[in-house]
């Protein structure tokens, strides 16, 4: 089995498409409508989604412009090699830093967390292996 994609369902493609490549880094694969079902996607991702890394899919359902969180839902979670430079990074683009980075709780790995346009979290994890290259490119690193 591989891990293909998550799927959120957002207000505002546009918005959200905005947020995740011009606040997070992201990059727009690929977008498709279905109009007789009356829905829009996209597929985000980094170092060009599948197959190195999973994508995220965004789905528009036309004529609702909102949801309701669910209980259950909790975050997605990004790497990146420095938080703090992260979240600096994610406030001057316009993005909205919930929990500054800092030692989770009860332990000392460097955290933070970020909400998106529809108000779903996203967790920034740091990976000091991102800044000298042993794993993928940190997405959220200035170019």
């Amino acid at each position: 089995m591989q891990f293909l994609h998550t799927m959120l369902r957002v207000g505002s493609l546009q918005r959200s498409i905005d947020f995740y490549t011009q606040v997070l880094g992201m990059q727009l694969l690929r977008t498709s409508e279905n109009t007789e079902y009356r829905y829009s996607l996209a597929f985000l991702g980094f170092d060009g989604g599948n197959p190195g890394q999973a994508e995220l899919e965004l789905t528009y359902n036309w004529g609702v412009d909102q949801y309701e969180m669910g209980t259950a839902y909790g975050h997605i979670a990004l790497g990146v090699s420095d938080a703090r430079a992260a979240c600096d990074r994610i406030k001057a683009a316009g993005g909205n830093v919930t929990r500054e980075a800092g030692p989770v709780k009860g332990g000392s790995t460097i955290i933070a967390f970020v909400t998106d346009p529809d108000g779903y979290k996203i967790e920034l994890i740091q990976r000091p292996a991102l800044a000298i290259g042993q794993q993928v490119a940190d997405p959220l690193r200035s170019a």
